[in-house]
């Protein structure tokens, strides 16, 4: 299962968000999305988990949870056509 993780901390680097959630489980990716021009964080990323019950448990654990002084913000990545439909409804 893939998260969504947004609110990330401009420190964090994609190892170390992976050591951040590889604590609920097996973890086959983790990245942080950044610009392709300054390659600077966008503030948000997707860490893909192995097992649907360790990604569950890592969105009751980590959501809301403050790293580096911000609440991060964790729930199931949604496929790109996806999101796009919700931001729109949203926004």
């Amino acid at each position: 299962m893939k998260l969504f993780i947004g609110n990330i901390s401009w420190s964090l680097t994609n190892e170390s968000l992976k050591e951040l959630f590889e604590k609920f489980g097996e973890i086959e990716e983790a990245v942080i999305i950044t610009d392709k021009f300054s390659g600077r964080s966008k503030g948000f990323g997707f860490v893909t988990f192995v097992n649907d019950e360790d990604a569950e448990k890592a969105i009751q654990e980590m959501n809301e949870k403050e790293v580096d002084g911000r609440p991060l913000t964790v729930n199931k990545a949604l496929p790109k056509k996806e999101f796009k439909k919700d931001f729109q409804k949203r926004y």
